[in-house]
């Protein structure tokens, strides 16, 4: 097989990235190990094997695809994706110090604004790359490196959501009003873009044209007029030629080899390959230049624009027609017949073409081509007996004119004898062959007038050009600021969520805009911080209302789970269940909801396996082993248990679940000392939890610090007035420390809340009893005792001894 040609890997590029932005990651993947084949030492080539098995999720071969030139910072694109690699494979450290060393190639890159449909950058940018270094060592555990690194990507682009995200879970004091704001450096690349038209084209086609006219456009590989290699000076119908058809194929011819610019600026149309994009927004690596170029071969340069030409020459005999190109041009407005000379590729001149492949065109009004082959006598013959019918495509002077000699003239008509001119073995005069070619115009000699078109679908030509609208400045700015209060409202919301300050996160959520506050992302916010207030009924109604509005989210519905479960909703829970298996049995969330079904059936064994099968899907589901603990626990499991929440806290250490799992279990084993410092860790992440500081008053109280325990159980009820169980435990503190009245007052809130609670009827009787009323105090033993019959010993006990201060002490250690 004969050696590849110099554009193969350059459209094996183009076809790349094709794919990849069709989301083919397969036939990416496929194109990318035939590039790597053709150019194995290319970090270009490596980079696109690697990235297509970054897609694909094959990390393994994407690290050892891209770490001979990423892993010490020589190509950018291969260190970003060996550093997203080892993120994936918790080699955190190796992908930090990849990026570090590629530092150089990124510091001064900023690509914000700099993307649009028509244009997009393919390496990463200082921000992209300072937010995946956060994420590296962030999962390494080293916070201060990720709140610095995270910090920056911020202050390079303020967009950058997951290392806003990332901060906050993190626990770093954020204050998003310093972030969320509009700076000067972005208005000034807002109006600099605005200036510069945002690297888009000015004129584009319309799309409904374009749609509409889908055939006219020739491709390569069909039009057989239009080879797709072609040498340094032959510059016709392929792309980056400079004639009329070429651009019908919407090309640009490039000029400096680079594709940068035009040598036609008043018509600029998109190409497929970006061509008119520059060197760092297409290559892939610290090599410039275009897609399309090879190293080594200079890519042919654009013809310059040809001066007028002179009067002929007395010697010279004048063409016996007009120009067919100047009339043309004349009918479409051109200011000048100076801008219609546009040049034209040797031996291609638009004319219609004979049997033998070459073009039919009158001698004496053809210019000279001092490179032509003589021609065959064949053709010789051939053109001496062919009607000569002019074609309406334009004629151009690609060559200069030599009034000397005549001869020389004559051989432009036979020129491309051979491959490169050659269209095929079979006639094309007078059809259409490719939809990008004008149909033939007829001209008659005595009248000169053209007849009339013929209808057809190439008829039309190129689709209409349309001027792009110009953007206003004052417009964009006001759409960047608006944008940028709605991420200040969002963004306060979810730092004030992720400090568990719930109350004023539920205010920051409900100013924002309603369509964007009902979308599922915002309302599963609400819903977790109405969790976090033990307000579950609310939470109910925001979960069911996501479910409802997007039945396949599977992201915290494990907080659904949990609520239910604390509502006690067997049935809902068990429905939850069943649909979320459905959807992915394979999502840890799926498995957690199965969990708490079981759990709430008291089948907690098979709830722990359950629980189990969420962390083989996800290690740092951190919740789930925090759940599958509290089961060990209900089985009395407490070294199981122990492991589990130690667990959530590896996956997770601010999840405060797993310090209180820890101290729950401790202070079950007697050991109160541990489990304060455990529920004190616990507090230090959520301080707003009153359950946390009830359970610190209560090892308290156990440790005989009494005085310290009612500073919990009041800081409790500061923090949530409506916590029966913190109301419940001041009151005893209150009792035991002979202030009954002061029991009394919360014990009075506590019978309307929980009337049915029979622990605080037997409190009442109790505090009646301190405070010598008779009366009342075998009234609330009465109904404490018809509440739950099977304390009746504790109840019947203090009720004989109403005359004995100290009562009973059924309910001062039971734990609700």
């Amino acid at each position: 097989m004969s050696p590849p040609p110099s554009g193969v890997a350059g459209q094996l590029r183009q076809l790349i990235y094709y794919h990849l932005d069709n989301d083919l990651l397969e036939n990416a993947l496929f194109l990318a190990g035939r590039l790597h084949g053709l150019e194995p030492r290319s970090p270009d080539a490596a980079h696109l094997l690697a990235l297509c098995n970054l897609r694909l999720g094959r990390y393994k071969a994407a690290l050892d695809y891209s770490k001979p030139k990423g892993s010490q910072g020589q190509h950018l694109g291969c260190a970003y994706v060996f550093a997203q690699a080892c993120l994936a494979l918790e080699k955190h450290v190796d992908g930090a110090h990849a990026l570090e060393r590629a530092r150089g190639f990124w510091a001064a890159r900023n690509h914000w604004n700099k993307h649009s449909e028509t244009s997009r950058r393919h390496l990463p940018d200082a921000a992209a790359c300072y937010a995946l270094l956060g994420k590296l060592w962030s999962a390494h555990g080293d916070t201060k490196k990720a709140v610095d690194y995270d910090i920056e990507a911020l202050k390079l682009n303020p967009f950058m959501w997951d290392a806003f995200t990332d901060l906050c879970d993190i626990g770093a004091l954020v204050r998003p009003l310093n972030i969320f704001k509009v700076t000067p450096e972005m208005l000034a690349a807002l109006s600099h873009s605005t200036l510069n038209g945002n690297g888009a084209n000015p004129f584009a086609p319309c799309e409904s044209n374009m749609d509409a006219k889908n055939l006219s456009i020739s491709t390569p590989e069909i039009d057989p007029f239009n080879p797709s290699i072609r040498t340094g000076g032959d510059i016709g119908l392929n792309l980056g030629g400079s004639n009329l058809l070429s651009k019908l194929n919407g090309s640009i011819p490039v000029t400096n080899g680079n594709g940068a610019g035009s040598g036609y600026h008043d018509v600029e149309t998109p190409t497929s390959n970006d061509q008119n994009i520059r060197d760092d927004d297409v290559m892939m690596g610290d090599i410039g230049g275009p897609v399309m170029n090879e190293p080594g071969i200079e890519p042919p340069h654009a013809p310059g624009r040809k001066t007028r030409l002179q009067p002929f020459a007395s010697a010279e005999e004048p063409p016996k027609m007009r120009s067919i190109t100047s009339r043309t041009r004349l009918k479409m407005g051109s200011e000048s017949s100076e801008s219609t000379e546009i040049p034209r590729p040797i031996g291609q001149n638009g004319h219609k073409r004979t049997v033998s492949g070459h073009s039919t065109q009158q001698a004496n009004g053809q210019s000279l081509d001092p490179t032509a082959a003589p021609p065959r006598r064949s053709v010789r013959l051939l053109n001496s007996i062919s009607q000569i019918r002019p074609s309406s495509s334009r004629l151009a002077a690609a060559t200069s004119r030599d009034p000397d000699s005549r001869e020389r003239r004559e051989l432009r008509k036979v020129k491309a004898t051979g491959t490169k001119g050659k269209a095929g073995t079979v006639s094309t005069v007078g059809r259409v062959v490719s939809g990008n070619r004008k149909p033939t115009v007829e001209i008659s000699e005595s009248s000169g007038k053209p007849e009339s078109r013929p209808t057809s679908a190439a008829a039309g030509g190129a689709p209409p050009l349309r001027m792009a609208p110009q953007t206003d400045p004052g417009r964009d700015q006001e759409g960047l600021q608006w944008l940028m209060d709605l991420l200040l409202k969002i963004g306060t919301g979810y730092a004030q969520l992720s400090r568990f300050q719930c109350k004023e996160a539920l205010e920051t959520f409900a100013s924002i805009p309603s369509q964007h506050r009902e979308t599922p992302w915002v309302l599963a916010q609400i819903g977790k911080a109405y969790y976090e207030r033990s307000m579950y009924s609310d939470a109910e109604k925001v979960f069911q209302r996501i479910r409802d509005k997007a039945p396949s989210q599977m992201e915290d519905m494990e907080v659904f789970s949990n609520v239910l479960w604390q509502l006690k909703k067997e049935t809902d829970l068990a429905y939850l269940a069943h649909t979320l298996v459905d959807q992915d049995r394979l999502s840890p969330q799926a498995w957690c909801a199965i969990g708490n079904a079981f759990s709430l059936q008291r089948e907690h064994d098979q709830a722990i396996k359950c629980f189990s099968r969420a962390t083989q899907l996800d290690p740092k589901f951190a919740y789930a082993f925090t759940l599958q603990g509290h089961e060990h626990v209900a089985n009395e499991e407490f070294d199981k248990a122990l492991y589990a929440y130690r667990c959530a806290i590896s996956a997770d250490n601010r999840h405060y679940n797993g310090w209180y799992g820890l101290g729950q279990v401790f202070e079950k084993m007697g050991k109160y000392d541990v489990a304060e410092k455990h529920y004190r860790a616990a507090s230090q992440i959520n301080p707003t939890n009153a359950l946390l500081a009830v359970k610190i008053g209560s090892v308290l109280d156990r440790m005989k610090k009494t005085q310290l325990a009612l500073v919990q159980y009041m800081h409790a009820v500061t923090l949530d007035p409506r916590s029966n169980l913190a109301r419940f435990r001041k009151a005893q503190i209150h009792l035991k420390l002979g202030a009954a009245s002061e029991a009394l007052k919360d014990l009075e809130y506590l019978k309307d809340s929980a009337p049915d609670d029979a622990n605080v009827h037997f409190l009442l009787g109790r505090t009646y009893k301190k405070l010598r009323d008779r009366t009342n105090a075998i009234r609330h033993f009465t109904i404490a005792l018809n509440l739950d019959p099977k304390a009746s010993q504790y109840i019947k006990e203090a009720m004989e001894s109403l005359e004995d201060e100290e009562g009973g002490v059924w309910s001062s250690s039971d734990e609700r």
